[in-house]
């Protein structure tokens, strides 16, 4: 396995065959966001082909938007010790009882309110509040109920599900240790990669469609350079 997936690195494969490749708990967790319907682009609810911020609606279906069997869940739970598996309510599954519900502070927003992650972490319900509605953006894990003021320091939206950078970063604060290896079965934009690499934590993501592919390696690239640029500033102004 060692030959073939390294840490804190990402692949343009499929999820499941990759998985088969790794040994029993071999990931500490599993946060993941599979697709539980065919694509956005089906729908019928999307206008133009380019939203307003940005994002491409008019790519064609790929098997990445392919709903998972219950195969791709047992693989999952076999190679995590734990797991986040977000959009728990559109599977046909018996997941542990825990629950993280991302409350979007959308407003009068015709799409979900919240959304719903099953988890083995804890029994309970948590819940994560940041805003998350195109234009509107939460200004930080603490302040997520408040639309950031100034629009061009939102984060730049690549995908059409993608979810926050804030969202993982909660996640990884409160649910992960420093140098624990998590997996990423569906990495879409990201975001996943860039808080695991700001927390410290092993990685490993994949996904299957190579236009997104590119699109997650840009953004993480963008984002590891800007990161080093910020830590050589921070090192002259202590000279």
């Amino acid at each position: 396995m060692g030959e073939v997936f390294k840490l804190n690195h990402c692949y343009n494969v499929d999820c499941l065959p990759a998985m088969e490749l790794f040994p029993d708990n071999y990931f500490d967790l599993a946060v993941v966001d599979p697709p539980y319907f065919s694509g956005p682009e089906r729908r019928g609810f999307y206008e133009s082909k380019v939203s307003k911020i940005g994002v491409h609606r008019d790519y064609p279906v790929s098997p990445a938007w392919s709903k998972p069997e219950p195969e791709y869940f047992r693989e999952l739970f076999r190679v995590s010790r734990h797991y986040i598996v977000w959009g728990c309510n559109y599977f046909d599954y018996q997941f542990a009882t825990g629950r993280i519900v991302w409350d979007k502070c959308n407003g009068n927003s015709s799409f979900s309110d919240c959304e719903i992650a099953a988890t083995n972490l804890f029994s309970s319900v948590r819940m994560f509040r940041y805003m998350w509605s195109g234009m509107m953006q939460g200004k930080s894990i603490t302040e997520g109920d408040t639309m950031q003021g100034n629009k061009n320091l939102n984060e730049k939206r690549i995908h059409p599900t993608q979810k926050p950078v804030a969202l993982y970063d909660w996640i990884f604060k409160n649910y992960a240790e420093p140098g624990q290896k998590i997996l990423d079965t569906h990495l879409g934009s990201g975001s996943s990669r860039i808080a695991a690499y700001e927390a410290g934590l092993g990685f490993i993501g994949f996904e299957i469609d190579p236009f997104y592919f590119q699109l997650e390696e840009e953004r993480f690239s963008e984002h590891t350079s800007q990161t080093s640029l910020f830590h050589m500033e921070e090192k002259k102004n202590d000279f």
